[in-house]
């Protein structure tokens, strides 16, 4: 079975091609400027040289056809036309609290993931024009929506509820909902898979990267995640200002003539580790900085740092113990330091770190140290193979 991942942004759209028969990525690539201008597809055979296509792309229609067009071409192409492609697989951002699991696409799922636009304003529509555009080209090919905020959606109402007036989660459903589902599923799974169980287990997984969250799992399930109602909330991230007092909305409003949606602008695209440090929202700059002697660079990963470690203190609580903690994404895999910085300062809790196992990045590894209390992963993520699992398993249970 053939499986198309796709994620489309309201500019972009990535794709991957899965062979599930041995879970390959066959191609991959990325369309990027649609409808804009200048736009363009590069397009990576697994084991061949990339192609680059500069076409003009009016629409996420055009796009998907440039798609194929690279998939199936002399040059990079991986098959002989479309009708191998068995189904199609899309991340989508927010399912609200109607899906806790994948779903085939229906008229009744694209009305919800339209119901939910006013909760992901940037993402949901994309998501929609990219499942649109392939049952334009695709007609009668099974689609499936995998939302990333499903894993989530076992929180109990203690933790997803906010303490506001209760008719605003009766009108307006603002609650918490998490994301990074999709990576936290993964990660969790494997993680479960390394300790041999599942029944009893306690762990915390820390999607650290751009965008940074982490989750509470018991038993397999979400109990505690720390993006809320949107992707702002929790951890300081590259442009995300993560968890603030609400009343510094009010402050910056007055003082600055601005609106509350320009004010949460600013905290969505200007705030975060990037504001902090005044260099980059890229933690690799940040970190040379730091290393030259750039004091808010240093007080950037600091209170990064600090801040995970506030959360994983409280979700050992919440959990009643730990017995796994796990590093993933750009950071997570790839941030020797940053994992060393965070489990040193989880010293009381008895989490201890083998520096020697963790000068590394980018693969999967054990780095526990002698006697630590739980187990330390690092665990690389792929929100991709697990949209084609649910993907392919939908297809087959049909």
């Amino acid at each position: 079975m053939k499986i198309l991942v796709i994620n489309a942004g309201s500019s972009s759209l990535k794709y991957q091609l899965f062979d599930m028969e041995n879970e390959f990525v066959t191609a991959k690539g990325l369309c990027e400027r649609i409808g804009i201008g200048g736009s363009a597809l590069t397009h990576k055979p697994m084991g061949g040289q990339p192609v680059k296509y500069m076409e003009d792309l009016p629409d996420h229609v055009a796009a998907i056809k440039l798609v194929f067009k690279a998939l199936t071409a002399a040059d990079g192409g991986v098959i002989k036309d479309m009708s191998e492609i068995n189904a199609v697989g899309h991340r989508v951002l927010h399912g609200g609290d109607k899906f806790s699991d994948s779903i085939i696409i229906d008229e009744a799922v694209k009305a919800a993931i339209r119901e939910y636009i006013p909760l992901g304003p940037l993402h949901n529509p994309a998501n929609l024009m990219g499942i649109e555009a392939c049952e334009k080209i695709m007609p009668g090919v099974p689609q499936v929506a995998v939302f990333d905020t499903a894993f989530h959606q076992t929180m109990p109402a203690k933790a997803y509820m906010y303490a506001i007036p209760y008719e605003y989660y009766e009108k307006y459903k603002i609650r918490r909902y998490g994301f990074h589902g999709t990576s936290h599923r993964f990660v969790a799974a494997r993680t479960l898979e390394l300790l041999g169980r599942t029944e009893g287990t306690r762990i915390i997984t820390c999607h650290l990267g751009n965008g940074s969250s982490i989750a509470a799992i018991k038993d397999g399930k979400c109990i505690d995640t720390t993006m809320g109602l949107t992707p702002l909330e929790g951890l300081p991230m590259g442009t995300r200002s993560g968890s603030i007092d609400p009343a510094i909305v009010g402050i910056i409003s007055e003082n600055e003539k601005m609106s509350a949606i320009e004010v949460i602008n600013v905290l969505n695209k200007q705030s975060g580790v990037l504001a902090i440090s005044g260099v980059s929202s890229d933690f690799r700059d940040i970190e040379d900085a730091m290393a030259e002697g750039n004091d808010r660079a240093k007080l950037a990963l600091d209170m990064f740092e600090y801040e995970i470690v506030k959360y994983i203190g409280s979700y050992i609580a919440a959990l009643g113990g730990l017995d796994a903690l796990v590093f993933t994404a750009g950071v997570g895999e790839n941030g020797p330091e940053t994992r060393e910085g965070i489990v040193n300062q989880l010293y009381g809790f008895g989490l201890k770190i083998d520096a020697s196992k963790n000068k590394f990045k980018g693969k999967e590894a054990d780095i526990t140290g002698e006697g630590s209390s739980a187990k330390i992963f690092v665990v690389p993520t792929n929100e991709e193979l697990m949209i084609a699992r649910d993907t392919k398993n939908l297809i087959e249970a049909r």
